[in-house]
């Protein structure tokens, strides 16, 4: 089992339309703390992004916000974090978190948040890092996602060994034990 200092979240800028991904997001946020694990997250105060850093706040917990310049006005950045670095793109923003996060999260969320995560997972099956990577499936969220993850590997453009990488549970402890015990696939293996 590994010891996990720090965990990168990537999520979403809005809150959604149930209660559930907001209030998910802050257990998220609490349960980190409470493991003394600190959060690294794009440092807004907005969305899922808010829930998940003020619970961890709120619960004596440590959490660093990585901005972009453009992103670093007072109604989007989170004024209350441990830390706040401010980056000149939105590149630099996910290669920083990469090297600061001993491991990854993804909540539900847009555009940006699936970016995050299907950088950070690539990144994984080209052997970049060997950093485990996992889904919140907060109210089934990611269960289409997850559909067409299986559709890609029956169809021969992903392998198992690669579609296993991503370590997905709906429950916050759970989810935190798998990314604890996950054992990298060899890299090198690139296609």
């Amino acid at each position: 089992m590994t010891e996990l200092k720090s965990i990168a979240v990537y999520c979403g800028s809005n809150s959604g339309l149930h209660e559930e991904y907001a209030h998910q997001a802050y257990m998220l946020g609490m349960f980190l703390a409470g493991q003394g694990t600190g959060i690294i997250c794009g440092g807004g105060k907005v969305g899922l992004m808010n829930c998940v850093a003020d619970g961890a706040l709120d619960n004596g917990g440590e959490v660093t916000g990585v901005i972009p310049g453009f992103l670093n006005r007072t109604e989007l950045a989170h004024e209350g974090l441990t830390q706040m670095i401010v980056v000149a793109t939105m590149h630099e923003r996910k290669y920083r978190m990469s090297l600061m996060s001993q491991a990854f999260i993804a909540l539900p969320g847009g555009y940006g948040t699936m970016d995050e995560l299907f950088e950070i997972v690539t990144w994984a099956q080209l052997g970049l890092h060997r950093k485990p990577v996992g889904l919140l499936n907060t109210n089934g969220f990611f269960n289409p996602l997850l559909d067409f993850i299986a559709t890609m590997t029956k169809e021969g453009f992903l392998k198992e060994e690669h579609r296993d990488m991503l370590l997905v549970s709906d429950n916050v402890p759970e989810l935190y034990e798998l990314l604890k015990g996950y054992q990298p696939v060899a890299t090198g293996k690139w296609i």
